[in-house]
């Protein structure tokens, strides 16, 4: 690949990453019924409800769960794949490939979300903690609503002692096992990652 076509994949790499990141984001919040008005909320909503609407059209929701923006997220992976491809000067491959591709891009984009909210949070606690501020952030706010859901049953099994939290831990070992299975299971590696958003 020229250095122009490298500059060109990294920009739409952070492009599209940001936007499939916002619509993720904003099934994932509908998922842990999270504060609308929040602002961030608010934000995701804007920048995504072009699309999702669009797609809303054709794909229902069910029980309180906008399907539409995951199947967006799929399309928006799926059209990153081939552009990426096509921006590195090689053929289109099948229809399957893509598919598939898209389908894992997604879900390590999902878990690459999880991951870094965690630490996130961590991190934000300790602030809020010792700064002596009784008045959490929004995006903190948002950040506990989106993964209390993933962390409230390992809390019925270890809950908090001494004032510790230790499900983030046990939820960093269940990310490193799904994501190693994927990576046996589909034989990722660097040039997969190149153009698979999320990998």
């Amino acid at each position: 690949m020229s250095a122009l076509g490298n500059s060109a994949a990294l920009l739409f790499n952070a492009l599209g990453g940001l936007y499939l990141l916002a619509v993720l984001l904003r099934f994932l919040l509908q998922i842990a019924k999270a504060d609308f008005y929040n602002p961030v909320s608010q934000a995701v909503v804007r920048i995504t409800d072009p699309m999702v609407s669009l797609f809303r059209r054709f794909i229902p929701g069910y029980k309180g769960i906008d399907f539409s923006c995951l199947i967006l997220a799929l399309v928006v992976e799926a059209a990153a794949i081939c552009l990426l491809i096509t921006i590195d000067g090689s053929a289109i491959p099948s229809v399957g490939f893509i598919v598939t591709w898209a389908f894992v891009g997604v879900l390590y984009f999902i878990i690459n979300i999880y991951y870094y909210a965690i630490i996130a949070s961590i991190i934000m606690s300790f602030v809020m903690m010792f700064s002596g501020n009784v008045n959490p952030h929004p995006i903190l706010r948002l950040i506990w609503q989106l993964t209390d859901p993933v962390m409230a049953p390992i809390r019925k099994f270890i809950p908090p002692m001494g004032g510790l939290d230790f499900s983030p831990i046990f939820i960093f070992i269940a990310i490193g096992l799904i994501q190693n299975l994927l990576g046996d299971m589909f034989g990722i590696n660097g040039r997969i990652a190149a153009v698979v958003i999320g990998i």
